[in-house]
């Protein structure tokens, strides 16, 4: 016996898949969403990891003062040279000369090596060799200070085993006498040093957060902008949930696949570290996108219009570069400041990431971040009978 199908019954189904489709429709026709959600993150994720391919700057220009002029200092010159980071263009004839050049951004430092330097190396009377590096450029001024420690370091140590080779020392007492302790360093989860891996790892999702973010609050203001807000309402039965789902599902799965695509990218192509596999940084990934797109509803929850909207949307996203511990360390920041970084879904993400995909943890022993995303991921649903009457009864305010 045939079973007929209740009308009634497959009309909210009908409903639902046309709210879908509407959405679609609006996302399909505005080239906005297309740049936001596909073209930008696509950028990035190219721009990004093309950028700092490398891991770290090198050949950074360096300028070196040589007033001695002895074998030793060419060698030590050389061997400064010899470093990846560092790459020795000009040899200036004064001081005077390669501060000038420093002050115009041809090279980031210089080295000075004073008159006499070989000569007091060799009475062991401690001479003192100079470099002066711009510290303007943080990275780079940090790179070159420590390949020229380390050579003066290296110079130090081999004027000091002559000097002990001459007084009858053998190559085991020189070098305990240089070297009293010897320090074994490693370094754990990035042991290439590379700054591509710790960058694109937090910038790349800290954009992807901003895109999310606007996109969101564009979506449901242009609602009202448009005074298109009241026919989603009435297409949804008057159920803001209904309404809510229908625009941010299509959105979700689009940004989930730009997550995928960053993933698979880091982790699978260009091998950057994952000691917990791909699945669970995508699982990650999957929740963060949601946090991401909750927050997004809560902002517009609280400043319903667009252009108030996007300015939080996206003070909220540039901020978070700055408060997730990428930059600057979270636990050495002012109290105050240590909890406000709570409320960034890419504090928690950035800690997810060290957990699983550096030190290779379960997410079970990551939960109080993954509980912070879930609870973001919520935080639409005690603002939803306000977002139902934003949608019904406010009025775009240009």
């Amino acid at each position: 016996m045939t079973k007929v199908l209740n009308p009634s019954s497959q009309r909210p189904e009908r409903k639902r898949r046309g709210l879908l489709l509407r959405e679609l429709l609006r996302m399909a026709r505005q080239p906005i969403y297309w740049f936001c959600m596909v073209l930008a993150p696509l950028f990035c994720y190219v721009f990004f990891t093309t950028l700092m391919a490398k891991g770290l700057p090198q050949d950074l220009p360096l300028g070196i003062v040589d007033e001695d002029h002895t074998t030793t200092t060419r060698t030590l010159a050389r061997n400064l040279d010899a470093f990846q980071a560092t790459d020795i263009k000009y040899e200036f004839a004064n001081v005077t000369e390669a501060r000038e050049a420093v002050q115009k951004g041809e090279v980031y430092g210089f080295y000075l090596i004073p008159r006499g330097t070989t000569r007091l190396a060799q009475l062991q009377r401690v001479p003192t060799v100079s470099f002066y590096t711009n510290y303007s450029y943080l990275v780079a001024g940090s790179l070159i200070y420590r390949d020229m420690r380390m050579m003066s370091e290296l110079a130090s140590g081999a004027a000091s085993r002559k000097v002990l080779y001459a007084k009858g020392a053998t190559e085991k007492q020189a070098m305990a006498f240089l070297q009293p302790v010897v320090i074994d360093m490693h370094a754990v989860a990035n042991p290439y040093l590379n700054y591509n891996v710790y960058l694109s790892n937090v910038i790349i999702p800290g954009c992807l957060a901003i895109f999310i973010f606007m996109i969101t609050v564009y979506s449901l203001g242009t609602e009202l902008k448009f005074n298109t807000a009241d026919d989603l309402m009435k297409r949804a039965d008057g159920s803001i949930i209904v309404a809510m789902t229908s625009k941010l599902i299509p959105q979700y799965i689009i940004f989930l696949l730009m997550g995928t695509i960053y993933v698979f990218l880091l982790y699978g192509y260009l091998h950057f570290p994952c000691n917990c596999g791909i699945g669970r940084m995508w699982s990650v990934m999957a929740l963060y996108v949601l946090a991401c797109q909750g927050l997004g509803v809560f902002m517009f929850a609280m400043l319903p219009t667009v252009r108030l909207g996007l300015s939080a949307a996206s003070l909220w996203g540039v901020i978070s570069f700055s408060i997730s511990g990428m930059s600057f360390p979270v636990m050495a920041m002012h109290p105050v400041l240590q909890g406000l970084s709570l409320l960034f879904p890419l504090r928690h993400y950035f800690l997810l990431y060290v957990n699983c995909a550096l030190d290779g943890y379960p997410l079970a022993n990551a939960w109080p971040y993954v509980a912070a995303l879930i609870a973001f991921a919520i935080l639409p649903w005690p603002c939803m009978m306000r977002l139902k009457h934003v949608m019904l009864h406010c009025k775009y305010e240009p």
